[in-house]
């Protein structure tokens, strides 16, 4: 199968309010009012979690039959450990990004733990938005 590229848009006419576009689909980025936005959507750091919760519930959808779990339902939560004086520059100390992130699976299914484990490790390993925050991709940019 040949390599897939992905292409989103983001737009912020005004204020901190982004609107991102990717196919034909569309949702709003902001900050809350504390933070100088609106509040009219998740942050981006609260959205790459949702996009890593999202992406580990599609590889436990997709996989779970062939790897013999009898799934019923599944919910993941993850969160992350950020120092807002990194992104602000009060301290050049600090990382920018998140220094940790943890996820937690909520998995109904009629499996043992065990089983659930040793799935669960696959579903890490198989999920790309994990592999693209543990195995950064290469990263450049351009001026259009």
């Amino acid at each position: 199968m040949p390599k897939t590229t992905f292409t989103t848009v983001a737009h912020a006419p005004t204020n901190l309010e982004t609107t991102v576009t990717s196919r034909d689909m569309s949702f709003t980025l902001d900050e809350p009012t504390d933070l100088g936005g609106t509040n009219k959507g998740m942050n981006p750091v609260e959205a790459l979690l949702g996009a890593l919760g999202a992406c580990k519930c599609i590889v436990v959808r997709s996989f779970a039959a062939a790897q013999g779990i009898k799934l019923n339902d599944v919910k993941v939560e993850c969160s992350g450990v950020l120092d807002p004086d990194g992104f602000m520059g009060k301290n050049p100390e600090a990382k920018i990004g998140f220094s940790e992130i943890h996820t937690r699976f909520h998995i109904d299914a009629d499996n043992t733990r065990e089983e659930l484990v040793a799935f669960l490790d696959f579903v890490e390993s198989h999920c790309p938005v994990q592999d693209t925050l543990s195995n950064p991709a290469t990263s450049s940019f351009e001026l259009a």
